[in-house]
């Protein structure tokens, strides 16, 4: 398999698709145009959010397609995008699902105590789908809030319909790997209104606090997702140094958890936890102008700007 990576970009205002092989960014239209100009364009070309319906189908084409690549552009019937392009988030997600205090470290930062895990199941929450938004975008602050937080998460795509899949086959259902900051209104996950004491809508999915990318990867791009180094870098000083190694739920168990309820479908979007090093552990919170780099070993890294909303 040849090494490469999916995103999108804005072309026209509207997002394009494009492959990443090392340092060179290439429409995937074009590619696929120079690469088979006499055949039929498939749909996923231009819309990769329609590719993941289809992943194993549209992931060995793009095998064939990234193989290509060197030669197409030594004989430069393709060339690399603009390095300046305003990059999209690589895909939408159908759902979003997290799972929440998946290491003991930052379980202990939170002063959240877990049962044994013998005696236990994965805690999950759903996030919007519109919180999502690019590398390069802005967070922005709702002044509803005083405590904005911040949380690294390696981001696993699902590539096929699964229902009641065990661990141990899971892998099989993992179409790739993407970097997720899980922005969090601390104040706001909490209530004391009703009998009810956490509210994850509420302090998860504001608009824009779900920053995601660079790219998407796709699975046989990382030898083990559960050896992936975490990092979360706040205006330039590092807070979260983690790695998958550590979650308490593996992310085979994770899927495993999940499609015993319901059906995950290709293009979902599952936030594994993120390590010790957020801010509510030691009474630091966002603010306007604060700058977060996010990244997972053998994705990337997202960056984003605070910017506090005025209403």
């Amino acid at each position: 398999m040849s090494q490469y990576a999916l995103t999108r970009y804005s072309k026209n205002d509207k997002p394009a698709a494009a492959i990443v092989i090392g340092q060179y960014r290439y429409d995937l239209a074009a590619l696929f145009r120079a690469a088979d100009p006499d055949k039929e364009m498939p749909c996923w070309a231009e819309d990769i959010d329609q590719g993941f319906k289809n992943w194993p189908q549209m992931s060995a084409q793009l095998d064939e397609l990234a193989a290509k690549v060197p030669g197409l552009a030594s004989q430069e019937k393709i060339t690399p995008l603009p390095d300046d392009i305003k990059l999209a988030t690589p895909f939408t997600p159908v759902t979003i699902f997290g799972t929440a205090s998946n290491y003991h470290e930052h379980a202990e930062e939170m002063q959240t105590v877990l049962a044994a895990k013998a005696d236990s199941a994965p805690y999950v929450f759903m996030k919007a789908t519109s919180s999502i938004i690019a590398t390069q975008e802005e967070v922005v602050m709702p002044p509803e809030t005083s405590k904005l937080d911040w949380e690294v998460e390696l981001g696993v795509v699902i590539g096929r319909e699964a229902r009641r899949v065990k661990a141990s086959d899971a892998l099989d259902y993992i179409a790739g790997y993407t970097v997720v900051n899980d922005i969090s209104a601390r104040d706001l996950n909490r209530r004391s209104d009703y009998p009810f004491k956490h509210d994850w809508f509420r302090g998860k999915s504001w608009d824009t606090f779900c920053p995601m990318g660079p790219v998407f990867v796709p699975r046989d791009a990382i030898a083990d997702p559960h050896n992936v180094k975490l990092g979360l870098w706040l205006n330039g000083k590092q807070m979260q140094d983690g790695n998958t190694s550590e979650l308490i739920w593996n992310i085979f168990e994770q899927i495993e958890y999940l499609s015993g309820i319901l059906t995950l479908r290709p293009g979902d979007l599952i936030m594994t936890g993120t390590p010790a090093g957020v801010g509510k552990g030691i009474g630091l919170f966002l603010k306007a102008g604060d700058k977060l780099e996010a990244s997972a070993e053998g994705v990337g890294s997202i960056v984003n700007t605070v910017r506090a909303e005025v209403i």
